[in-house]
Order: C-alpha cells, then structure tokens, then sequence
C-alpha cells in the first residue's frame, strides 16, 4: 500500500465544501483542516504509485476551488498508533 499527503490551497470561502468532496474519493482516508500556508491535507492510499498518479491529478486536483496542491509520498511509517491520535494534539472534544 502506497501512502501520500496531499497538501491543498483552496478558495478561502470553499475549504469546508471542498474538503468534503475530497474526503468523499475513494482512496482517500482522512482530510483535514489546517493552519499554515495550506488549508487542507489529505491523507490518500492506494496499492500503486501509477494509481496515486490518477488519484491525485485526475481527481483530488480538479474538486471545485483547489487553487493548488503539493504532494508527499510516503516511504515508511515507524508508528502503528492510530492517525487520529497524532493529530488530536490533545485536545478533548
């Protein structure tokens, strides 16, 4: 299995709506919203490297609003704790 994080400039007013169509694509597992220079990033696997190259142009690119992207592959992973917990920064909902 293939992972990439896929970061995302988008229409300031869009980030919500785009983030949904986003988390709604097969091969994507998590979307989240950020602060930085992005506004989103994507959490996308898939058995290939050639199947993250059509995910990713062909689809995650051209959701409505996305004004630009930068992608990372991942080589390995040194954690088999849960994602979320990574990105929970500890906060209680």
């Amino acid at each position: 299995m293939v992972t990439a994080f896929v970061m995302i400039k988008t229409d300031p007013q869009g980030i919500p709506e785009a983030g949904h169509q986003i988390a709604d694509i097969d091969g994507v597992q998590a979307v989240y919203s950020v602060t930085g220079p992005w506004d989103l990033i994507a959490m996308v696997q898939g058995p290939s490297f050639d199947e993250l190259a059509e995910l990713i142009p062909d689809r995650i690119s051209k959701v409505a609003g996305i004004r630009d992207t930068e992608t990372l592959l991942a080589f390995r992973t040194y954690s088999d704790q849960d994602l979320e917990a990574g990105f929970a920064l500890g906060l209680d909902e």
